[in-house]
């Protein structure tokens, strides 16, 4: 796993190197450079772990913590990833003010998508009570 880590970190210095310089020629490549190398780490990232979350997903059956929760923290983890590469790469382009608005849409989605979870912890909590 040391040495994936390395690969990627080495790939994504070099292409951070490349954007750099074709951003004084062509700011335009220069950003599509940056979405091509998150998208390309993003998927070896998603092929790397597919078993990880495989894994995880059966000690929590195990634990007795339903699909539906373990489907819910998953896709939060994946708004939480997504959002903050949107908002490093409009940044970087320039566009902080975008970039404001993509984490509070972030924050908003995760705070919709854990709404059960929240109503399942109220609901254990009345029942002990």
């Amino acid at each position: 796993m040391v040495d994936r880590c390395i690969s990627t970190a080495v790939f994504c210095i070099c292409s951070a190197v490349l954007a750099v310089l074709l951003r004084q020629y062509c700011r335009e490549q220069s950003m599509m450079i940056a979405l091509a190398v998150c998208t390309a780490v993003i998927g070896g990232f998603l092929s790397v772990f597919s078993s990880v979350i495989t894994e995880v997903s059966s000690i929590f059956s195990q634990a007795g913590i339903s699909d539906s929760y373990i489907a819910l923290i998953f896709k939060a983890v994946s708004i939480c990833l997504i959002t903050q590469i949107t908002c490093e790469i409009c940044r970087d382009s320039g566009e902080s003010a975008i970039a404001s608005a993509a984490e509070i849409w972030g924050r908003g989605a995760v705070t919709v998508i854990s709404l059960p979870l929240v109503k399942a912890l109220l609901e254990q909590i009345n029942g002990i009570f």
